[in-house]
């Protein structure tokens, strides 16, 4: 690891550290991050954007129920938020990918934890509705 990662690394964990004993930062990050992923539909186009590049149709199909305009929209959101990169190609007809930047790869362990969740929630609800 190089000394300018290990220093960032020290900085986040300070940061983290400071954030935890402020009630006032705490709720500051979880509004920033709030404020990035609200919406209905851009933690489906993430958690699909995980698997890797997709073009508009394949994160049409597969995320059931978008309209192409509200996904049109969102991808926006998100490639002005810095979390989905959009690659044009000059090609005949032209080619339009999405991915996930560095900083909307790191949302993959946040996505992790929200399955993981999530599976143990249904599971517990499902479970007790029996």
């Amino acid at each position: 690891m190089g000394v300018i990662s290990e220093v960032k690394s020290v900085m986040s964990v300070i940061s983290e550290v400071k954030v935890k004993r402020c009630p006032i930062a705490y709720i500051l990050a979880i509004k920033d991050a709030i404020n990035v992923m609200h919406g209905k539909w851009k933690l489906h186009i993430i958690g699909s954007l995980i698997f890797g590049k997709k073009r508009f149709k394949e994160l049409e199909r597969d995320i059931p129920n978008i309209t192409p305009r509200m996904l049109s929209k969102e991808l926006r959101d998100l490639e002005g938020n810095g979390i989905v990169k959009r690659t044009v190609y000059d090609t005949i007809p032209v080619k339009v990918e999405y991915e996930l930047t560095e900083s909307g790869r790191s949302f993959e362990q946040v996505m992790d934890v929200m399955v993981k969740w999530g599976l143990e929630h249904r599971e517990n609800v499902i479970g007790k509705q029996e």
